[in-house]
């Protein structure tokens, strides 16, 4: 029987879970034993692989975060924690890998294909900065859990006739705030991927409290050239000016820790679903992602490494639906 391991790697994403359950039972069902790996590649390198199945990843589906834990390994950049971590895998006859996770986890992945064990990736990243798919696993339900912060924070700032900045997670790519401010009703929002200078981004408030507005909601992606905390100062400073402050709320890690909401369940199983299609296949290498409403694959190559940023175009219709 061969053996197919998976593990979760980098930041924890809600619906990794999803994936680890699909690849248990799906690899059973087509005649693999699975077998989990603990903290990610730390856990590989160490050693820390054991057997899963079909019941070890009942009840796992709607947790957050993931079963089999995540741990950043450094080494895997290096010759010699590379061969460690394939030393594992070929001392208890793993036949593939399955790498649930993010940008540097496939970029490790790719490196460990290319020193020629097979290899099969799957999108998982808050941030949904992965080329190769439209959507990663965990991006949705951390857009809500800041959608649900915002609407609180709103109530407190109709009430208090305040305006708040929301910083939200996304390291450099700008969807996550981009996503959360179109759908929170956001007066402003700030990028990496198009720079705003404070002043610009006051002159907007201003212009939403002279079109009657008594309150005001800014979301600024933690990337961005000026942050929350930035921005906050320079409304400080220039108070008499401008006439208000502004309060800051970060909303960190929070948005990982939410329970999957439906859409990351089912992309986690669908994505975990054709890794193990992909493995039986002995397709490796491979990226597993969604396009066009359905599970592709993209060579790690052309994935590892590279970036996608956040659609711009939607940025117009952010300031368009805040007038």
């Amino acid at each position: 029987m061969r053996r197919l391991a998976v593990l979760t790697s980098g930041g924890d994403a809600p619906g990794m879970n999803a994936a680890v359950r699909a690849v248990v039972r799906c690899g059973i069902e087509r005649g693999f034993e699975v077998v989990g790996v603990r903290d990610g590649y730390q856990g590989l390198a160490n050693g820390d692989l054991r057997p899963i199945g079909r019941r070890e990843v009942g009840g796992i589906i709607q947790r957050g975060g993931t079963a089999l834990g995540t741990k950043r390994y450094e080494p895997l950049k290096t010759p010699e924690g590379r061969k460690l971590a394939i030393g594992t895998l070929c001392a208890h006859e793993i036949a593939a890998l399955i790498v649930i996770g993010g940008n540097g986890s496939q970029t490790g992945a790719c490196a460990l294909h290319a020193e020629g064990f097979p290899v099969i990736g799957i999108a998982s990243t808050i941030d949904n900065d992965l080329c190769g798919t439209e959507i990663s696993i965990g991006a949705t339900t951390a857009i809500d859990v800041a959608l649900e912060a915002i609407d609180r924070l709103r109530v407190t700032a109709s009430a208090m006739r305040r305006a708040f900045l929301v910083e939200v997670m996304g390291r450099h790519c700008g969807y996550l705030a981009l996503m959360t401010a179109i759908t929170g009703g956001a007066e402003i929002v700030a990028l990496p991927e198009a720079d705003a200078e404070p002043e610009s981004l006051a002159q907007e408030l201003c212009a939403a409290y002279e079109r009657g507005k008594s309150h005001a909601i800014g979301v600024i992606a933690e990337g961005a050239r000026y942050d929350a905390d930035a921005l906050a100062r320079y409304f400080k400073e220039h108070h008499e000016r401008l006439g208000f402050e502004l309060r800051v709320t970060k909303l960190g890690h929070i948005q990982r820790g939410g329970a999957p909401g439906a859409f990351d369940r089912m992309l986690g199983t669908m994505l975990g679903a054709a890794a193990v299609e992909a493995a039986a296949e002995r397709r490796y290498g491979i990226l597993v992602g969604l396009r066009d409403g359905r599970p592709a694959t993209t060579p790690l190559a052309e994935v590892a490494g590279r970036t996608k940023p956040a659609d711009t175009h939607l940025l117009r219709l952010a300031r368009i639906l805040a007038l």
